[in-house]
């Protein structure tokens, strides 16, 4: 993929966003499956923030309670797999393995901590219980994880 990059910055690019596309559809089954686990484990209700906080941003009423779970669990999904983009661009710089896992695991959960109390659907994190901090950061260190693994995987077999 070097050669591409310098070659044809395009197509680079482009198998950049894809795989990262890719990367984090994958990513997302894994944190999700991260989640239900932990969810079984502490009787933890499935969250509803990720409708809260798209009804925010776009300045929308919130679907009906009753749709809400489905609706989360949609948004869930694709802002997950879209995040997997920012890792493909990540690689562009020439980062690759776990210092790319480490930066793409770094913006994704600043992200998290700074946007959602920002929309005022979730507490500071220094408000937050430290045991469920903890647990946050496992779940998006998992996607991470997840991601950084298929992304090297597809950008290794080119």
């Amino acid at each position: 993929m070097k050669n591409e990059i310098t070659e044809k910055p395009l197509k680079g690019l482009s198998v950049a966003i894809g795989a990262g596309v890719l990367a984090g559809l994958a990513a997302t089954a894994a944190i999700t499956l991260s989640q239900t686990i932990e969810m079984s484990l502490t009787k933890r209700s499935p969250s509803t923030t990720p409708v809260d906080a798209v009804s925010k941003v776009l300045s929308l009423k919130a679907t009906k309670k009753a749709k809400k779970g489905k609706v989360s669990q949609e948004i869930h999904w694709t802002y997950g797999t879209a995040w997997g983009i920012p890792r493909g661009l990540i690689s562009l710089t020439g980062l690759r393995g776990w210092p790319a896992t480490l930066l793409h695991f770094a913006a994704i959960w600043a992200t998290e901590l700074t946007m959602l109390p920002a929309l005022d659907v979730a507490p500071p994190v220094t408000d937050e219980n430290p045991k469920d901090v903890a647990i946050d950061a496992l779940h998006h260190a998992v996607y991470a994880v997840a991601a950084g693994l298929v992304y090297d995987a597809i950008d290794n077999n080119e």
